[in-house]
């Protein structure tokens, strides 16, 4: 009887333990856009980490996975809207496949928990071992089945006092520094070294400040306008043929009354149809713009008749240097971008003999597109070099800084985020585009089909922006910076350092100086 009432009792405290990991995770949502309450991001980890201190490996791994596992269910949930309203699954099949990702999202910080164990001395979890082992498995979650590095907890701390440090170490390196914080506070919480911690905060404070008065880059003697132009097409019209000319023509006059700008911007797929099929609207385009001084910058999927491949793109029309004597755009010019980073599903379907037949979803619109390379030409508008990225590509900054060179003037992405409704998915979406301006030093171009289309600063601000779901084109002025910040020259490369070191010396100094 008592081996039975000792039993019940551990089994309520694991399970209040499992439901506080949960909840932790689940209310992280709360701390991205659009409700960003950045501090949430830092105090929420502490209920997970005091749930694992001392853990063995088996119980690190299994509370971090259920804390993933909710923070991955809330923060992603939008998701949930492009399968409901596009994919023509049931709703039980829809939830099964949001909960598939979830439960696979949270396997690589179940992954970082129990290495960080393993690697501790008699595999009792040592929390100092979380940070650094921790971007490890963000860099998996980045990379593995081409990645999905959506909501890393840097991405938080854009309106935070920590985002001072994304010039020099990047978001996975304020991820880093959130992590030691939550620690420190965790012990000073209970009273665990309270001199050490306290002094590692202040040393963190003191850093942070100084940060926050350092400028890595500067303005330039020249100013740009700019139109974005948000048709607000609705996604279930969008590649109907009847509407094609409709859609195209409702860009076209958008754009006639704002000629004035030096570079319009037509977001992701702004013309449906295919590149080939379309020359003779954009002839009309190139040819518009090129007479009134300006150049637009448009989606468009191109169709390769030889090799039958597609190609989610960019091109310029009108005017590709201010000098130009004729309009720059013709069907093979090299002025392009074609997308290298693909969407599983939106782009391309894995396996795709098996899946397509069992639902829409497997099978929707332009569905089996080919990557372009990797590194490729900015974009010349202008004589602007414009560094461009289509939709997802925006949360790979490996990516962005192997294509930005010393005369790379502007950030610019474009995606259609009608897939997402009114979900926070578009307003996370433009988080993330903030902190790739401030990692790198350079004001970002958003032009989205309906939403959030926004103008960036070099510092992550928003400038300039208009609400969802209206068709209307934002005007404004942007201010060209030069210089480097250290996070462009050196990437994620220096926040690896700090982390390998930590890692070594923790080692170390359990292994040969602790009896």
């Amino acid at each position: 009887m008592f081996k039975n009432s000792k039993s019940h009792v551990l089994n309520n405290l694991k399970n209040k333990t499992n439901w506080l990991s949960f909840s932790a995770g689940l209310s992280l949502v709360f701390a991205y856009a659009p409700f960003s309450q950045w501090w949430l991001a830092i105090l929420l980890p502490i209920i997970w980490l005091h749930q694992i201190n001392l853990c063995n490996a088996r119980d690190t791994a299994k509370q971090s996975f259920i804390f993933a596992f909710g923070w991955f269910s809330s923060g992603i949930s939008w998701v949930h809207v492009s399968i409901d309203q596009f994919g023509g699954l049931p709703l039980f099949v829809s939830l099964l496949m949001m909960l598939i990702l979830c439960l696979y999202l949270a396997i690589f910080p179940a992954i970082t928990g129990y290495l960080a164990t393993k690697l501790s001395k008699n595999n009792q979890l040592n929390l100092w071992l979380i940070p650094p082992i921790w971007l490890l498995g963000e860099y998996l979650r980045g990379v593995v089945l081409t990645g999905f590095p959506w909501l890393s907890l840097g991405y938080s701390q854009i309106d935070g006092p920590l985002a001072a440090f994304a010039p020099v170490i990047g978001e996975v390196g304020i991820t880093f520094i959130m992590l030691v914080i939550s620690i420190s506070l965790l012990n000073l919480i209970k009273n665990k070294q309270i001199k050490r911690h306290g002094l590692l905060l202040s040393a963190l404070a003191i850093v942070t400040l100084i940060l926050n008065q350092s400028t890595w880059v500067e303005f330039r003697d020249k100013t740009i306008k700019t139109a974005l132009v948000q048709g607000n097409i609705e996604q279930a019209l969008k590649w109907s043929p009847e509407e094609q000319w409709p859609s195209m023509l409702t860009y076209l006059d958008l754009t006639r009354v704002n000629y004035d700008a030096d570079l319009i911007i037509w977001p992701e797929s702004a013309i449906p149809s295919m590149e080939p099929l379309a020359q003779e609207f954009l002839d009309m385009a190139n040819q518009s713009a090129f007479l009134n001084n300006s150049a637009i910058i448009t989606g468009i999927i191109n169709y390769n008749f030889q090799s039958k491949h597609y190609f989610n793109s960019l091109i310029v029309l009108g005017k590709k240097h201010q000098d130009d004597k004729q309009a720059s755009y013709y069907y093979e010019t090299k002025n392009r971008y074609y997308k290298n980073h693909l969407l599983p599903i939106g782009e391309f379907v894995p396996f795709e003999d098996f899946l397509r037949p069992i639902a829409p979803f497997f099978n929707l619109p332009m569905s089996s597109f080919s990557r372009g390379d990797y590194t490729q030409p900015n974009l010349v508008a202008q004589d602007l070099h414009i560094l461009p990225l289509i939709c997802f590509e925006i949360a790979f900054p490996e990516q962005l800084a192997a294509n930005m060179t010393d005369k790379t003037d502007l950030i610019l992405t474009v995606s259609n985020d009608a897939w997402f409704g009114d979900s926070h998915g578009p307003h996370q979406h433009l988080e993330i585009a903030r902190m790739r301006a401030l990692e790198f030093g350079r004001p970002v171009l958003r032009s989205t089909n309906n939403g959030i289309t926004a103008v960036i600063d070099h510092q992550g601000k928003i400038t300039a922006q208009i609400p969802q779901f209206e068709q209307a084109v934002l005007k404004t002025e942007v201010s060209l910076v030069k210089g480097q910040t250290p996070y462009s020259v050196f990437g994620r490369g220096l926040s690896y350092i700090i982390a390998l070191l930590m890692v070594f010396i923790i080692i170390i100094r359990e292994r040969f100086f602790r009896t």
